[in-house]
């Protein structure tokens, strides 16, 4: 890991980097900025699923959005001095994929996005600006569903920088779901064997992060409340993410959670782990977009507590119901499931693992056509 000042980066050098990268086509370096700050989960994500450890690691940890956003900024602009990348490529729509792609934007450099053009339609959400604003400024915008391309389109970006090309998580998901932790594994390591026993095979899954649940005390404790009232037909299982757990800390709510016997609180988990608590579940109650994503591959009822989603196609086509935070709908929602097994969903097109090659293949043809003599390196 190269925790280092943003200005200690000049003794990378790009053939080294490359070098350290057999087999790939494109050079390329690997950045992460430290936005996920829990070093522990970091660590756990990069082991399971191989990814080799970064080149340059910001370190940049958390902040309000307005500072990590221009933190990241700071310590990015230096390594692209250094590097000069062909191109820059950033995934999704957290604050390090809009930070990196302006300092890129500013210095002249192409941008290609991946999981572009979704959209919730919802400007309150932080992670809606981040993808409106990299969509704008990108070169090459690779989507995840077909309907991309008319947000994308409605948004003034031209056809031709559009590629639909599947989902990369659904790439992850595929290649490592047969080695996900069994949920007996993962609630014995963590809760011990009378926790097992509670549970039995039968178990939803809970999981919850977003600002918009966990920072706000009225909507938090509604949604504790559900929880605690659905546990009692049906166990749930909750790896609870630090930042909520702070937040039910903050409010005095993680007592009150307990109260409900048959809901498991268990630490935030590793990919693996998780991978294997979803596949065993009977439903899952989620506010993720990956989690939306992820069930509806799986073919699991997935019940959103959000009011909308940026992935419409696991509404449409998958299994997921969207509920926001009334106890009434989430209550419908599960009584639909366990009566009836809920939502028989599809598999969206192009979710067949092969997402990251049909990237890797436009970016190499694009590559070439902007400089035949040379493939370039990608950071």
């Amino acid at each position: 890991m190269n925790d280092r000042a943003p200005e200690a980066f000049e003794d990378l050098q790009p053939a080294a980097s490359a070098a350290a990268r057999p087999g790939g086509i494109v050079p390329c370096f690997l950045l992460h900025t430290g936005q996920h700050y829990d070093r522990e989960m970091k660590e756990s994500f990069f082991r399971q699923l191989g990814i080799p450890e970064p080149d340059v690691d910001l370190d940049v940890g958390s902040a309000s959005h307005a500072v990590q956003t221009a933190e990241i900024m700071r310590r990015f602009e230096p390594v692209v001095d250094t590097l000069k990348p062909e191109a820059l490529l950033v995934v999704g729509d957290v604050n390090s994929t809009i930070a990196c792609a302006l300092v890129a934007a500013k210095k002249g450099i192409p941008i290609i996005h991946v999981e572009a053009g979704l959209r919730s339609f919802d400007r309150s959400m932080p992670e809606e600006i981040n993808r409106v604003l990299t969509d704008q400024i990108s070169d090459l915008l690779f989507t995840t569903e077909a309907d991309a391309r008319i947000n994308l389109e409605r948004e003034g970006i031209p056809g031709e920088r559009i590629h639909f090309v599947g989902n990369v998580m659904i790439d992850t998901l595929l290649r490592h779901r047969r080695h996900a932790v069994p949920a007996v594994e993962t609630l014995t390591a963590y809760a011990g064997r009378p926790t097992v026993d509670l549970v039995g095979e039968d178990y939803a899954l809970l999981t919850m992060h977003r600002p918009s649940n966990v920072d706000d005390p009225t909507i938090l404790g509604r949604l504790v409340d559900s929880v605690s009232e659905l546990s009692e037909e049906l166990p749930i299982i909750f790896p609870v993410h630090p930042r909520t757990r702070s937040a039910l800390q903050r409010f005095g709510m993680l007592e009150r959670m307990s109260y409900a016997k048959q809901v498991v609180q268990l630490p935030a988990v590793s990919y693996l782990e998780m991978l294997g608590l979803m596949v065993g579940s009977t439903y899952v109650l989620t506010d993720s977009g990956g989690v939306q994503e992820e069930t509806t591959a799986l073919g699991i009822p997935c019940i959103t507590l959000r009011e909308n989603t940026e992935r419409p196609i696991t509404v449409e086509q998958g299994t997921n119901t969207i509920v926001g935070s009334d106890p009434d709908l989430i209550r419908s929602a599960v009584r639909e499931v366990l009566l009836t097994g809920g939502k028989a969903g599809l598999v969206p097109e192009k979710w067949d693992g092969n997402a990251a090659a049909r990237i890797r293949d436009v970016i190499v043809a694009w590559m070439h056509a902007r400089k035949p003599a040379t493939a370039g390196q990608l950071a």
